[in-house]
Formats: C-alpha cells, structure tokens, sequence
C-alpha cells in the first residue's frame, strides 16, 4: 500500500539529512495524529511541493502531531516539457472537476480562462474565492496522487494574455470538435511549455480559435465524440502524458 503523502513548508525539509528527526504538526500533523491516527511504527512521506521528498520512520505520535525520522531523501526536477492546462472557467464545478484530475494525470501548471462564452465571471471577492477553491483542489489531489511536485495556479488570463503565453510557448494545442488534426499525431517538443486550451461549455468563439492560432496554436481534436469542458483537458493530458512521461 502506498504511504499517505503530507504537503510541509520548503523550510522543514531544508538542510535535512537520513537519520535527523522533524516534527509534522501544523493541520497536516493534525490530520495525521488524529484523523489517520498514525502510529509509532508505521512511515509517512513528506513533500515541500517543489520537489522534495523524505521517507520517514514515525517514531512518536502526539494529539496534533508526529514525531519523525527521516529515512530516505529524493529530489524530482522540474519536468520537461512542462505541461500547462489553460482552463476556461465552467459552471457546476466542472472547471474544478478538471482541475483536480488534471493534477492527478500530472499537469504542472493551470492557468483559468475568461473565454468570451463563459458564464461563470471571476470578479472581486467571488473571483478571489473561486482560485483558492483551485489551489485547494490541486493541493488535495497532489496528495491523494502523491506528487512530490504541486502545480501552480496562474492568475486569470483573458484571450489578449493568453494569447502572449501561447506566443511563448513551445507548443499549443486548442482543442476543438471541429479540428481535422488530432492530437495524439503531435511531435511533442522536448523541453519548453506545452499548453493545452479547453473552452467553455458553450465552446470556443471563431474569433478566439483565429487569435490563438495567430499566437502559434495548432487546433486539435481527440477523438470522434465531444467531451465535456471537465474531462477534455484530463484526456489530453493523458494523450501527453503516454507520448512521454509515461514510457
């Protein structure tokens, strides 16, 4: 059975060699101590998120926290390509749907999208709170996959910023019911950004598919069927994913 992973602060990991005892405590240690009542005896995983990863021994178990050793040390580096789902935003917490199974087949980065046809709107406070339910569900399912690395929430893009991300990117791929290439037939590159596009429910405007193909996007599609906005980016990133990473 694989070993419940914990999210720490960089800062507890730093420094730390085999054989050095830390402390998980905070509301990870709580959720340890008292939820998965996490014993003497047994081994947790630490990640910083960037990155960094301890096996440890737990060696002592307190009401809202472990006491540890570390065990065994790894480093993961930045993946390359790095994967970036751009994400319009979608009503009934679909976008929320594909984010966290987009982090579960291994995105890097999310970015949310204000497409012309999106009914949900990102403004002031509602804005502000609906990004956090974001990062709230990338860390969850960070650790529910036991990624070592957390992907990073982006502020709110428009079709003019992402435009200038796809100018930037090493590949793009607009996914699109319409589109005569397929995905899976991409050359991937082998380092740089590869954004993935999904539009609204609604569906991407002309205007919008003219403006990212301008940037240097290549509009894809999947398959025969259409998917909905909360499972098209997963499945590409899977598509990604089997092309290299998961050789």
């Amino acid at each position: 059975m694989t070993l419940p992973l914990f999210l720490v602060d960089p800062t507890l990991l730093a420094g730390v060699g085999v054989g050095d005892r830390v402390v998980l405590d905070g509301p990870e240690g709580r959720h340890a101590a008292t939820v998965r009542r996490i014993a003497p005896g047994e081994q947790v995983l630490l990640a910083d998120g960037a990155g960094r990863r301890a096996t440890c021994d737990v060696v002592g178990a307190g009401k809202a926290e472990l006491e540890l050793v570390v065990a065994d040390l790894s480093a993961e580096d930045e993946p390359s390509p790095r994967f970036v789902l751009v994400q319009a935003l979608a009503k009934g917490d679909r976008d929320d749907q594909a984010v966290e199974a987009a982090t579960e087949f291994g995105v890097d980065e999310v970015v949310p999208w204000q497409a012309s046809r999106c009914i949900v709107q990102w403004r002031g406070d509602r804005g502000d709170k609906a990004r956090r339910k974001w990062e709230s569900a990338v860390v969850a399912a960070a650790k529910q996959s036991r990624r070592s690395r957390v992907p990073v929430v982006a502020e709110l893009a428009t079709t003019k910023t992402l435009a200038t991300r796809v100018a930037g990117a090493a590949a793009a791929y607009v996914l699109h019911e319409d589109a005569t290439q397929s995905l899976a037939a991409q050359a991937l590159p082998s380092e740089g950004e590869v954004l993935v596009v999904v539009g609204p429910e609604g569906g991407i405007t002309p205007e919008e598919v003219t403006a990212l193909e301008a940037s240097g996007a290549v509009t894809v599609r999947l398959g025969s069927t259409v998917l909905r906005s909360s499972s098209a980016g997963p499945a590409a990133l899977a598509v990604l994913s089997a092309a290299s990473r998961w050789r």
